[in-house]
């Protein structure tokens, strides 16, 4: 879990209590590219983010815009189960500051049920006395969720992108400019059996009015309720689906460009159905640029800090290279080996 600050000097008092948005959606939706263009808005909110990465190594840091403040990194574990008290805790260590926040965002892994989430909100009298809950921001990837709604799984396991759709305040419908009219109806439909009332705004690139967004208080309780009649109830149990599993890999050195972007396209063409998401920061050979790998499925790209993507290689810091991958039936030897080879010998 990642806490990073962002400062905005010509925000202002949001009253007694911090509003919350909780922002989730499936593995790739946009969730991030979504935190980033909140932050470079003309809000003039003071705002703090905080991040929940499913992953062995960290990746989601180096994607967030750079900032002075301080970074509470916890990977491989999910906000709405294992690492729930560790939200609890910032949440409370952030009220105690003497200079508050107008907003806080919280990210969730694409592997989150947002329901526990949102119940830190009405179950803790400190956290209910500091904050509220403003939305529930799910942003729904056009081009591949369809597959992931309609997923059986074993008996007892949620389906979390049906959770997340489910429980949403505001569905984003993105990368609507990778999909056709018919199929981005389809989703439309689907999601609308899911969920009647939440706002659907359509979306590229998570570009999104903050207006309708942010300061929305469209979080409704009663609502909530008569969806999950045992919302309140922390006893109850969340089992994810044991079959996903995450391999992060980290190696020093520099990768060749064409190796890794052949080794890459090989691996996302024959196993992108298994591999749900994949994404890395990585030291190119010959630039002082850090590249960002970013993959869904069978879909990828790889950009640099020269192309506005994260920032430059600071003087002095260790190059490492970070790949997280997704998904099921993940061989990480296989994966390991095959990432070794793209680095210059």
């Amino acid at each position: 879990m990642d806490f990073c600050e962002v400062t905005n000097t010509d925000g202002g008092s949001n009253g007694d209590r911090t509003p919350c948005s909780i922002l989730t959606g499936f593995l790739g939706a946009g969730k991030t590219t979504l935190v980033n263009h909140i932050l470079k808005g003309r809000h003039g909110l003071k705002i703090a983010v905080i991040e929940n990465e499913f992953g062995e190594v960290g990746v989601d840091d180096a994607l967030v815009l750079e900032t002075e403040e301080e970074v509470f990194e916890m990977n491989n574990g999910c906000i709405c189960c294992t690492v729930r008290g560790d939200l609890m805790r910032i949440l409370n260590k952030l009220s105690k500051r003497e200079t508050k926040f107008d907003h806080i965002l919280i990210e969730t892994t694409g592997l989150a049920d947002p329901a526990p989430v949102a119940q830190t909100f009405f179950v803790d009298e400190d956290i209910k006395a500091s904050y509220s809950l403003d939305a529930i921001i799910t942003v729904v990837d056009c081009a591949h969720v369809i597959p992931h709604l309609d997923e059986v799984k074993p008996e007892g396991v949620e389906n979390e992108s049906v959770e997340q759709v489910a429980f949403a305040d505001k569905i984003l419908l993105n990368k609507i400019d990778l999909v056709t009219q018919e199929e981005k109806d389809a989703v439309i439909v689907k999601v609308r059996g899911i969920n009647k009332l939440a706002e659907v705004i359509e979306t590229t690139q998570s570009a999104v009015d903050l207006n309708r967004i942010l300061g929305v208080k469209a979080f409704d309780l009663d609502r909530v309720l008569q969806v999950e009649e045992d919302f309140l109830d922390t006893e109850g149990e969340h089992e994810h689906d044991n079959s996903v599993t995450s391999v992060g890999i980290a190696l020093p050195g520099a990768l060749s460009l064409p190796k890794l972007n052949l080794w890459l396209t090989t691996l996302l063409q024959t196993r992108g159905t298994d591999i749900f998401r994949s994404k890395g920061v990585l030291n190119i050979s010959g630039s002082d640029s850090r590249h960002v790998f970013q993959g869904v499925h069978m879909l990828m790209g790889i950009s640099s800090s020269e192309e506005g993507v994260g920032r430059g290689w600071k003087e002095g810091e260790e190059r490492e290279n970070r790949i997280v991958f997704i998904g099921r039936n993940l061989n990480r030897e296989e994966l390991v080996e095959g990432f070794k080879n793209c680095l210059v010998q």
